[in-house]
């Protein structure tokens, strides 16, 4: 596929960039973040609510901005905010040059799916159509190449890590409830393991940082990671042997099921019920990936998921 000039169209969380810039270097595509930000309340609005205008948005903003890449042919969006602006933009270069853009929506976009040439989405959403690619999990940046790549560079320890998300609409990530599963991973792991490492992530409360460092200060062989740095969270999952994820991330647990090594799910309290992250959950412990972190099984194996290059496979013979 020749070289193609991509926006990446998301409101900058974390998991959102992981999912668009995985899909832009899976296509091997240059490519330039853009940040949505809406204008007023029409962020309280659902997409089919929301008018296909540049007004809702910092339309003016991302086309003008004169860095990189002027004159984007493939657009990449992830997220509810990012819906209405990828339509937009691509009508906008349509009517001003009469340029066609290839549109890819992430998630689902909650509108008539024609207005997208692709959209990507969890088998478990129940999405279907002719231009619908469906995925075990969460697509990410994380690739097969650089969990090998970095396993050439590390030590043969027993390493146990344990990555942390934090509260969103579903999970409160109660401070009580933390200092419980850490409790159970105590008492079922540490002293099988030489290491271990927990890496926070963007959403982990500081009064959850700061309760794990003061719990953990004179014990040696618990390295807490609040730095945020791309490859160390890349390191910890590579050189791991088990992996705990908490279970308010499809993401999280998408990228862990990259290495091929057992990971195990530390299920919070839902605040609400979630239909789709119950079905996720099925679906990965049906294909071996995921187990309760109370299950007795300490090893099993599983195929990879490398899902951002299969979607991008696909998609890269639609594009010329």
């Amino acid at each position: 596929m020749k070289k193609i000039d991509a926006w990446l169209l998301t409101e900058g969380a974390h998991g959102m960039i992981s999912q668009v810039e995985g899909l832009a270097k899976s296509l091997n595509v240059n490519y330039q973040h853009k940040k949505i930000s809406y204008n007023k309340l029409w962020s309280l609005f659902p997409p089919r609510f929301t008018p296909k205008n540049e007004f809702v948005f910092n339309c003016n903003e991302i086309i003008n901005d004169k860095s990189n890449i002027q004159n984007p042919t493939l657009l990449i969006s992830c997220g509810r905010k990012s819906v209405i602006p990828s339509i937009v933009i691509k009508n906008y270069f349509k009517k001003k040059n009469n340029q066609s853009i290839f549109n890819i929506h992430i998630q689902d976009p909650k509108i008539d799916i024609k207005n997208f040439n692709f959209i990507i989405v969890p088998e478990h959403d129940g999405i279907r159509g002719d231009n619908i690619i469906t995925t075990k999990g969460a697509i990410h940046y994380i690739s097969s190449e650089e969990i090998i790549t970095a396993r050439k560079n590390i030590q043969p320890e027993n390493v146990l890590t344990v990555i942390l998300g934090g509260p969103n609409k579903y999970y409160l990530f109660g401070l009580d409830e933390i200092k419980n599963v850490f409790n159970t991973i105590e008492h079922l792991f540490f002293n099988k393991v030489d290491q271990v490492k927990i890496i926070c992530s963007r959403r982990t409360p500081e009064n959850i940082i700061n309760f794990l460092k003061e719990k953990y200060i004179h014990n040696s062989k618990i390295i807490i990671d609040s730095s945020l740095q791309r490859q160390n969270y890349i390191n910890a999952l590579a050189e791991a042997k088990k992996i705990i994820v908490t279970s308010d991330s499809i993401s999280m647990i998408s990228e862990a099921a990259t290495t091929g090594t057992p990971i195990y799910v530390a299920q919070l309290t839902p605040n609400k019920n979630d239909y789709r992250f119950n079905k996720f959950i099925e679906l990965f412990k049906s294909l071996n990936i995921i187990k309760d972190l109370n299950t007795s099984e300490e090893y099993w194996t599983y195929d990879k998921l490398y899902e951002t290059k299969r979607v991008a496979d696909i998609i890269k013979t639609k594009i010329t």
